[in-house]
């Protein structure tokens, strides 16, 4: 079951979130602060689909915590912030988030973009699918988990967006 980590120290929130998770046939776990959810977040990393992760916390801020999962994890990460700043949605966007809502929200927008982030995640992943997580072409190695290319052992920069286009194309 897929299973989405819900990171925000507003517990009524959580407690509104996790029931309407839980109603779609995803299981929740909730954590009150960024350190709780990096703990749970290790804990629970294989069955853990998506985190919604508040950016104003006490004990460590959202873009903080997002540093420290995108050390180790590409689990899509759906921010939430009481912010509509455009400078606060674009550093997170750059950190690493896939996803931004602006509180306050409807729950039938966040379901929808939660919906839409697990699908992707888990249909369209494939290291979520577990399909072979390194391609070796000719002088080039494709390593999905870690999303890195080198040709002849030299690194090769791309973005996210080529990455996803060359490990499409060298699949098919």
């Amino acid at each position: 079951m897929n299973s989405v980590l819900i990171i925000d120290d507003d517990k009524e929130l959580c407690a509104l979130m996790k029931k309407c998770v839980e109603q779609e046939n995803l299981s929740a776990v909730v954590a009150h602060g960024g350190l709780e959810g990096l703990r749970l977040l290790e804990e629970n990393k294989d069955a853990c689909s998506l985190i919604i992760l508040d950016v104003m916390m006490p004990d460590m801020d959202g873009f903080q915590v997002l540093q420290k999962i995108r050390e180790k994890n590409n689990v899509p990460v759906l921010m939430l912030t009481a912010k509509s700043d455009e400078e606060d949605k674009v550093s997170g966007l750059r950190l690493g988030a896939d996803d931004y809502l602006t509180k306050p929200f409807s729950i039938n927008e966040l379901m929808a973009r939660i919906h839409s982030l697990v699908r992707r995640y888990t249909t369209l992943n494939p290291i979520a699918g577990n399909v072979v997580a390194t391609m070796l072409l000719k002088d080039m190695v494709i390593d999905k988990v870690n999303r890195t290319v080198t040709v002849q052992n030299l690194p090769v920069e791309l973005t996210g967006k080529e990455f996803d286009l060359l490990v499409f194309l060298a699949s098919n």
